[in-house]
């Protein structure tokens, strides 16, 4: 049985407290977990060791709101969350590379996207993209693009022990201003989809998708009263 949690819009604050604190609770024995969220007010999510950035980072306005700086418990590159749906991934048991434990947890992303009849295959950049702070200005291995080469869903993963979470940003409907005023004018590339599916519609099918992936029965489990006590408890990740 794994637990899936409600779509849930939130800050990135918390929405990375909740992910930090899932993968403690399956290294204590809980069940694996699957969710979805959103971002609000939007935010630019830092890798872990990613030190280096724009100082204007820390100043942008969205619509009036200030766009959050947080760091996420895994590593990569920066990620603005505006528009995009997040998912997460906690779960044990994947034997092999860190590269095919990647490819055991994207198939659920594949296979649900193909149900939506959008087809993504693996991004192919070598080592280089160190070099790009922009998540999405470049497509590695553990990436998925669509078949004009446009990175449509960058993941990053975190190991503690035999325990994985794995989240990523998949581009629904960004915002190209924004992007272009966070990474700069030449690093929006626009996401051509045939249809635009609502967040409900992609949801479902990336659930039915993770079942059979994961060959698993998914029981909706909203977070407890006490739960969410224990992961305001937790310390911040937030840098801005």
């Amino acid at each position: 049985m794994w637990r899936l949690i409600p779509l849930l819009n939130a800050s990135g604050k918390m929405q990375m407290a909740i992910d930090r604190w899932l993968l403690e609770q399956h290294q204590s024995g809980h069940p694996p977990s699957l969710r979805f969220y959103t971002w609000s007010p939007p935010a630019i999510s830092l890798g872990y060791h990613q030190h280096k950035y724009p100082k204007h980072w820390q100043h942008l306005v969205w619509q009036g709101e200030k766009v959050d700086l947080v760091r996420r418990p895994t590593g990569g590159r920066a990620v603005l969350h505006q528009g995009d749906l997040t998912y997460a991934v906690v779960t044990s048991g994947l034997t092999g590379t860190r590269m095919q434990a990647y490819e055991k947890i994207c198939e659920f992303l594949i296979q649900g996207w193909r149900s939506l009849n959008v087809q993504l295959h693996y991004g192919t950049t070598g080592r280089g993209y160190i070099h790009n702070p922009n998540c999405f200005g470049t497509a590695t291995g553990a990436d998925l693009v669509l078949p004009d080469g446009t990175k449509f869903i960058g993941s990053a993963q975190l190991r503690r022990g035999g325990a994985i979470l794995q989240h990523g940003s998949i581009r629904w409907q960004p915002d190209p201003e924004l992007f272009a005023e966070v990474f700069g004018t030449e690093s929006f590339t626009p996401v051509q989809l045939p249809h635009k599916p609502d967040i409900e519609k992609i949801i479902a099918a990336l659930i039915t998708a993770a079942e059979d992936c994961f060959d698993m029965h998914i029981e909706v489990q909203p977070l407890t009263e006490s739960e969410w006590e224990a992961i305001l408890a937790q310390d911040s990740l937030e840098v801005g």
